[in-house]
């Protein structure tokens, strides 16, 4: 009888599933394209938190987009669509390009506010259109409600923002009629891959998250071979992770591989510590990827060396220097500042403007490298494989793991301030006097 009863209510539930679906995207009049197997499969899925997608081409962006217009009936919903850009926004076959296509005119008394990047439906219903791509963004955000947020291309972002982002998913409990939903969709791949494929395809399940694998072949409205030429003209790591949606395969330069890195909970008790920082001055734009500032925080105690924390940032000379003299600041008088100078007049000309107009109340020295960049990286590499060189658990350990495995490729700022801070370090380590070390914490 039990059995029969369980039988049932599970019959009841999948019914009820149907006719939501059925009312919020088949009869849905905004809504201009019918979904397809696996893009029907994630509409239907009852998780907080889901996935869409794998390879390129398996219609993530329109997948989120009828996902977000799914309740504009109701007066109160209100949904976010995201990139990490607004040039990512905007773009052809973009979030934004897909419902102007389906809305454009429709005549039925759609308000599109273009400076906000708005809008609202004749319900009175609203979706906004956003990007976060630092932290001033999120200022625009700040007090804001939404029943959906949908992170178009999820691992262009880190989890930090990820997770401030689910922040404004929420609601009153008057409006708990309509599910606060966090859906995302990306390819692997990029800066965010592994806490993206680590959150939702490894612990998923466990932790009631939702991934639909969705591929090229699933998407009846793309050329399947024609676009598969397209992908084949890649290199093969991104090939396979494009035309496969392979989560497994990752670029790597090996130097580094991920599992070495110890992370530690409690910093150790260090006699020695330095922030060292590699300098850059060129800041982001939507058309460059420039060279980062980055500051290492590096303690030594016997022989062995920890990663603190670092800090780093893509801004203008002016902005580099106000973020070098408040982690100066924070880190206190009794760590030396390490700056790496560049060769001739120039490299002596920032040194003295650092320390007569930046840092003139702290021990602030030059480091002049000698030999190969990747033979100082080297030297790191050779310390975190044999676990003699660990980092201090934070947020900022994701953007260096991934900067650590694909090097020599992409940026190498955050390894260079660290092979900067542990070779000061052995300078100082073997000394009975370290004269450039000052503070209450030098060696006598």
């Amino acid at each position: 009888m039990q059995e029969l009863q369980s039988i049932s209510q599970s019959e009841a539930e999948q019914e009820q599933k149907e006719n939501l679906y059925l009312a919020t995207v088949l009869a849905n009049p905004w809504i201009k394209d019918e979904p397809t197997t696996k893009q029907e499969l994630f509409l239907k899925t009852e998780a907080r938190e889901a996935l869409f997608g794998g390879a390129a081409g398996g219609g993530k962006s329109y997948c989120l987009t009828m996902a977000a217009l799914q309740y504009v009936d109701v007066p109160y919903y209100n949904a976010l669509l995201v990139r990490r850009t607004y040039g990512h926004l905007s773009q052809p076959g973009a979030l934004m390009d897909i419902m102007r296509q389906w809305l454009e005119g429709s005549g039925r008394g759609v308000h599109w506010d273009r400076v906000e990047n708005l809008i609202t439906f004749p319900s009175g219903a609203q979706l906004k259109f956003g990007y976060l791509r630092n932290e001033a963004d999120k200022d625009q955000y700040q007090g804001a409600n939404f029943h959906f947020i949908g992170v178009d291309e999820l691992t262009q972002f880190d989890e930090d923002q990820y997770l401030w982002l689910m922040s404004r998913n929420r609601a009153p409990i008057s409006e708990s009629d309509i599910p606060l939903r966090m859906w995302s969709a990306s390819n692997p791949g990029r800066r965010g891959h592994y806490w993206v494929k680590q959150r939702f395809l490894i612990e998923g399940e466990l932790k009631g998250r939702t991934f639909v694998r969705s591929l090229l072949q699933d998407n009846p409205h793309l050329d399947y071979e024609e676009y598969k030429k397209t992908l084949e003209n890649l290199d093969p790591v991104t090939r396979q992770q494009l035309l496969d949606g392979n989560w497994d395969v990752v670029a790597g330069g090996g130097f580094f591989q991920r599992q070495w890195f110890k992370i530690l909970d409690q910093m150790p008790q260090s006699t020695l510590k330095v922030r060292f920082w590699d300098l850059a001055a060129t800041p982001k734009t939507e058309t460059n990827d420039p060279d980062w500032t980055a500051g290492a925080l590096v303690s030594m105690n016997d022989g062995s060396y920890c990663v603190e924390n670092i800090v780093r940032t893509q801004q203008t000379a002016q902005n580099v220097e106000q973020l070098i003299r408040q982690t100066a600041d924070i880190d206190g008088p009794d760590v030396a500042v390490i700056i790496e100078q560049e060769p001739g007049a120039s490299g002596l000309q920032v040194l003295d403007y650092y320390r007569r107009h930046v840092l003139p109340d702290r021990n602030l020295r030059a480091f002049r490298p000698t030999g190969p960049k990747e033979s100082r990286i080297a030297i790191v590499s050779s310390h975190v494989e044999s676990g003699n060189l660990m980092l201090l658990r934070g947020n900022w350990i994701s953007d260096l793991l991934d900067e650590a495995e694909l090097f020599p490729d992409g940026h190498d700022d955050q390894l260079d301030s660290i092979a900067g801070a542990v070779a000061m370090l052995q300078q100082a380590g073997g000394r009975t006097r370290v004269r450039w070390f000052g503070g209450a914490n030098a060696r006598r």
